[in-house]
């Protein structure tokens, strides 16, 4: 009797525990389409034996739970490619709008800045076709139309670079609430978790943890530390404190010099985070480093022509006859800095334009074949106004392939780490159908094991007549 109360209690345990296990293959099925559910596997324990007459009985198994299938490590690379990927991404769509500015359609002014090399040329020309007949008044004017279409797109060029760079700043602002929102939630988790389960796997706590910290990676360049019962600890790149445990440290933002700044405790950590990665460090990278890089060569190139131009037109004889004092074609620049957006033209009368040498007669060509001659000196740092532009175009165009190699090559690594953990966190049906055939055949032959037993238990009670068990 005793062997038959063991044997049924073995067996009434045996079909609790593939019951057990069924609902874990059914929960798998039903979140097999669920974002960040990983795959969860029965857990089994051998129950102690016990000692009959100096033999050990087996006491059959218990399911004590589930465990999901993850890769800790595994999860913790894919964090960290998706945080460069999406700098980088973040940084080549800025770029890839900035260059559209350099790029007219097939020589049009398609662009904001229409096409200031053909500008350029068009401009230096106009004096090598006043050099001509430099007392013809409609090639004056033409000299005026050009100048007054090089300025405009230069400064319209260097007003749409401002406009961006704010509408990036802005982007980077946005950025900063979405970090707080998502490490306010990772510090909660990592409470629950160690509450329910802090030395074990926490299952859909641990997904849901997961896939904060996924998000997290995307937004902001971040470190994970791992702790005692089973908590986190996140910190920047550069090793500024996000969340301990249970506790967020919230970024905070500011304006310094009317740019957005940010802050944790206090410190401002905005240069750290350029380099950081994430979204923010792509945000960053392009608004503190791409553009005002941008803007410096624009300026360079508008100083250069404005000063020279201005000072060999007022070293020269005008069409009234003035010596010397013909006045500036373009505004004359202050210093470097903010050359481009406030370059303009302010000579209204094309008689001002000195074409003559100082002190030569208005019939005189002198000074416009100087000014036409601006072309081929070395004008702007060092070089010629048309090979500084297009070094300056080849330049932003090497950044922008640089920038879009390194973002394949990162969503390329993504791409095999996804799918390193999706063959082993990710429901595969085809798995789980042989799971619950498996299970389903073992509870089947648990029920089977306790009818007889209890036809046996029915034998035994009724002295060894056969009796009808219902």
């Amino acid at each position: 009797m005793g062997t038959i109360n063991s044997a049924l209690s073995i067996m009434t345990g045996a079909l609790d525990n593939d019951q057990a296990a069924l609902n874990v293959v059914a929960n798998n099925v039903a979140n097999a389409n669920t974002p960040g559910y990983t795959e969860e596997r029965p857990d089994w324990q051998q129950n102690t034996p016990i000692d009959i007459n100096g033999a050990l009985i087996g006491q059959g198994a218990t399911e004590t739970g589930a465990t999901s299938l993850r890769d800790r490590v595994l999860n913790e690379r894919l964090d960290q490619q998706q945080q460069l990927a999406s700098a980088s991404g973040t940084r080549l769509t800025a770029l890839n709008t900035v260059q559209a500015l350099f790029t007219p359609d097939s020589g049009s002014s398609s662009s904001a800045a229409g096409d200031i090399g053909s500008d350029m040329t068009s401009f230096f020309d106009s004096f090598s076709s006043l050099d001509a007949n430099p007392t013809d008044n409609a090639l004056r004017q033409d000299v005026l139309s050009t100048a007054s279409t090089l300025a405009g797109d230069i400064a319209n060029a260097a007003a749409s670079l401002n406009a961006q760079r704010s509408a990036l700043d802005q982007e980077a602002a946005g950025v900063a609430g979405q970090v707080n929102s998502l490490t306010s939630a990772l510090a909660q988790l990592n409470l629950a978790i160690q509450s329910a389960s802090p030395s074990a796997d926490a299952g859909t706590l641990e997904d849901q943890r997961q896939q904060d910290l996924s998000q997290l990676s995307q937004l902001i360049g971040i470190n994970q530390i791992t702790t005692e019962n089973n908590g986190f600890s996140i910190t920047t790149t550069s090793g500024q404190l996000l969340v301990s445990e249970g506790q967020s440290f919230q970024v905070t933002t500011g304006l310094v010099n009317g740019v957005t700044n940010f802050f944790v405790g206090g410190t401002n950590i905005t240069s750290q985070l350029e380099s950081d990665g994430g979204q923010l460090g792509g945000y960053l990278t392009a608004r503190d480093q791409d553009i005002p890089s941008v803007l410096n060569s624009l300026d360079q190139l508008a100083y250069g022509i404005s000063t020279q131009v201005n000072a060999l037109n007022n070293n020269g004889t005008d069409q009234a006859g003035d010596n010397g004092n013909a006045g500036d074609i373009f505004s004359e620049p202050t210093q470097v800095a903010g050359s481009a957006e406030a370059m303009s033209v302010v000579m209204t009368d094309p008689d001002n334009i000195a074409a003559a040498a100082l002190g030569a007669g208005t019939g005189d060509n002198t000074n416009a074949v100087a000014l036409a001659n601006l072309a081929s000196q070395a004008i702007v740092n060092g070089q010629t106004p048309s090979d500084y532009y297009s070094n300056f175009v080849t330049t932003l165009g090497s950044t922008v392939q640089q920038v879009q190699t390194e973002n394949t090559a990162q969503n390329a690594s993504i791409t095999q780490l996804q799918t390193q953990s999706d063959a082993l966190s990710s429901v595969n049906l085809n798995d789980e159908a042989s799971s619950l055939t498996v299970f389903e055949r073992s509870y089947q032959a648990a029920s089977q094991v306790f009818t007889i037993l209890n036809t046996m238990m029915a034998s035994a009670l009724n002295l060894g007549e056969q009796a009808t068990v219902s």
